[in-house]
């Protein structure tokens, strides 16, 4: 139980540094792209100067390569986000990850191979008329960042379902997982890089004066210690239990955002009514399961053999 509270908390402090992330996005001048590149390619340089190396040599090549699968997902999950800020502003991107555990009530008994609950559908019903406040009382200009910001939270269930999946089978150390999941977000992003650049040769690559700064904060303070932190907590908490808890960043985002950007001058009533709404389907899910499921018996170990 001691271990299981301090994942929670470790977990809250986790979403309480990514609520600056939207931010930091707004602040770096970077395109979306150049911005993720340098983000995983510090985070990664940083994982290799600590990483013990011999954790290194045990890791079996099968859990590897899924691990490398992994970070490419959480690589075009940033792309989505900081796009969806590029594209809107900071209050859109993070209040549309909001249905991240709408999404994760439906992918992750595909993943999982159990039944689908109904009160979890139910809630996501409930979420889409918030959806459709959120959506009606924002810009046509800006329903593009939060197209690409449902996108993100959809790519934000899979991953961490996956994630939860091979820790209980596999359960890799943290600094190794940590490491190779950025590396293949950094691997997406290097194949990209050079495609978009050839496209638009006028593509700013290089972060230049206060973005260095904010930069190196997003991916040291924001990126790899909030990683790590998640995905030691994760061997003690559910998938939807740490998506759950997530959900907490839109309110962290949105309100940062409001005070540092004054964004709630360009955002009508109509929005923050809509993501009420998803907030309240979000966290009613916790008392409508202790209510209605039973206790499941303790499942055996699953072996390798298994897998």
């Amino acid at each position: 139980m001691r271990d299981k509270q301090r994942a929670y908390l470790a977990l809250h402090f986790c979403v309480f540094l990514w609520g600056f992330t939207a931010i930091l996005g707004k602040l770096i001048t970077l395109p979306t792209l150049p911005l993720v590149w340098w983000r995983v390619l510090l985070s990664c340089a940083a994982l290799w100067w600590f990483l013990p190396k011999a954790q290194l040599r045990g890791l079996p090549r099968r859990v590897i390569w899924q691990m490398l699968g992994i970070g490419a997902m959480v690589g075009v999950h940033w792309l989505c986000f900081y796009g969806a800020i590029k594209l809107s502003n900071a209050s859109i991107a993070v209040a549309s990850t909001a249905t991240t555990s709408f999404f994760a009530a439906l992918v992750e008994p595909v993943l999982m191979r159990q039944r689908v609950k109904w009160y979890e559908l139910a809630l996501g019903i409930l979420i889409l008329p918030g959806m459709a406040l959120v959506v009606g009382n924002i810009d046509l200009s800006m329903r593009a960042g939060f197209l690409a910001g449902l996108m993100a939270a959809l790519l934000a269930a899979v991953f961490t379902a996956l994630n939860k999946r091979m820790i209980d089978r596999s359960a890799p150390p943290p600094l190794p997982m940590s490491f190779f999941e950025l590396f293949g977000a950094l691997a997406v992003c290097s194949l990209a890089l050079p495609l978009v650049w050839s496209v638009n040769p006028d593509l700013r690559i290089a972060p230049a004066g206060w973005d260095w700064l904010w930069m190196f904060l997003l991916a040291w303070v924001c990126t790899l210690l909030p990683y790590y932190l998640t995905l030691q907590a994760m061997r003690h908490i559910t998938a939807f239990a740490t998506n759950l808890t997530i959900n907490l960043e839109p309110v962290y985002g949105v309100l940062l955002a409001g005070l540092l950007f004054h964004e709630h001058k360009d955002l009508k009533p109509g929005f923050y009514l809509g993501v009420g709404i998803i907030l309240i389907a979000v966290f009613s899910h916790p008392f409508l399961k202790k209510r209605f499921e039973k206790p499941r018996k303790e499942q055996p170990e699953i072996l390798d053999a298994d897998i």
